[in-house]
């Protein structure tokens, strides 16, 4: 059993940054030209000068929170790709809605590396509870799967019983999805009689992972590991054995950016998760994902070398995830809308009992109104949420319409 997915996982970095530029320098001059969204990010940008990661700076940052509008305004994905729709494998959908491009390809998404890491190997079976209606989850996970030669039960998420059902008859080595689905199903199974003992090795992502949870799972006899994707970039960097970090994946490169500039920050200084995706289908160019967090220093005491992040540390805008699905301002306001005459609102998000907890606190003079506000929330969201009536004018006039309080780390 080798401990290294391939041999370009253990390149020294300035080769690895070499190579990529090359590759990215390639790719530009390549498809720029059948991608006008792509080429109006590069305008003023001469493709043969970009040799350093420094020069990438020059290039502006195209941010997530923008997508959904700039593919409104160019359907279906905002001119950032020279490839027809209908010559993909999938257009998916993400809350916003952001319209996800899906091509083809053994592990188009870079799974594969993160579950290897993970532990998962040829011939097991995989339990995918990340959903596959719509959104790319599920397909980010199955793909590297079936790339490492495991097979998958489609589960998606929810149906609990089922879940248990097909665990027991079929008794999955690994787990996928968010962890506090995994608690659930370990909690359920014990209560019916039937215990997940099959379960062994979980890569896990979409929610916080914070020690507790850890701790928790690794009692239940999980090796449980974290990775860090997005719907649009697939996997961005996962974590390994020696628990240090999360490495940065193959295939990609990653700024941190000070929030809201083009502009790197210090090493080892917190800013906003920049990603250059080196892919002909769908080659994103510096994405700002508006996720947070740093570089650490020095390589993985595994043996990697490609660049370490220090997981999620928060958001550069508002925009956050709770329960694997973002819940964006808009939608706050969408609530509001529906229910005129309402003072400011604010959803704050918070982990309770080692699960994602969203409150929308909500200025009126009638508490009445708050199970109907409750059913709008969910209805634009698809999540339940609580929902605090407080007294008009006792929420912070400081523009903030989600806090994410839940601990860091």
């Amino acid at each position: 059993m080798t401990t290294h997915f391939d041999a370009s996982e253990t390149r020294a970095q300035d080769q690895r940054d070499a190579a990529d530029l090359s590759a990215l320098r390639a790719l530009l001059s390549e498809v720029a030209s059948a991608a006008p969204g792509l080429k109006r990010q590069l305008e003023g940008v001469d493709i043969a000068s970009l040799k350093t990661r420094d020069d990438l700076a020059r290039i502006p940052v195209l941010r997530k929170s923008d997508l959904a509008a700039l593919q409104k305004a160019e359907p279906p994905l905002a001119g950032l790709t020279g490839v027809a729709p209908g010559l993909l494998k999938r257009i998916l959908i993400s809350p916003g809605p952001i319209f996800d491009a899906e091509g083809h390809g053994s592990d188009w998404w870079g799974t594969a590396r993160a579950l290897y890491a993970a532990g998962f190997r040829k011939g097991e079976v995989v339990l995918n509870t990340f959903a596959y209606h719509f959104t790319p989850g599920g397909h980010i996970m199955e793909s590297g799967a079936h790339a490492l030669g495991c097979a998958v039960i489609p589960a998606g998420p929810g149906q609990t019983e089922q879940q248990i059902e097909a665990i027991h008859l079929l008794k999955p080595a690994g787990y996928v999805g968010t962890p506090d689905f995994l608690k659930i199903l370990i909690e359920k199974a014990a209560e019916a009689g039937k215990p997940a003992g099959s379960i062994t090795k979980a890569l896990v992502s979409g929610a916080a992972f914070p020690p507790s949870l850890q701790a928790w799972v690794k009692d239940q006899g999980v090796d449980a590991y974290q990775c860090y994707a997005t719907a649009d970039l697939g996997v961005v960097a996962y974590e390994t054995g020696a628990r240090a970090g999360l490495v940065v994946n193959e295939g990609i490169i990653v700024e941190i950016v000070r929030p809201g500039t083009n502009e790197p920050v210090a090493e080892g200084e917190v800013g906003e998760i920049v990603v250059t995706r080196l892919n002909k289908e769908y080659p994103l160019l510096r994405l700002g994902t508006g996720d947070l967090s740093k570089f650490l220093p020095g390589t993985s005491p595994c043996g990697r070398t490609n660049r370490r992040l220090a997981g999620w540390l928060g958001r550069a805008d508002q925009r956050t995830k709770v329960k694997g699905m973002f819940v964006d301002p808009a939608q706050v306001d969408a609530v509001a809308k529906k229910h005129p005459g309402l003072g400011r609102l604010r959803l704050v998000v918070t982990r309770e009992n080692e699960a994602d907890e969203m409150t929308l606190h909500v200025e009126s003079t009638d508490a009445s109104i708050a199970d109907a506000i409750g059913a709008s929330l969910k209805a634009v969201t698809n999540l339940k949420g609580k929902v605090k009536v407080v007294a008009p004018g006792s929420l912070p006039n400081d523009g903030k319409v989600i806090s994410d309080e839940r601990p860091v780390g």
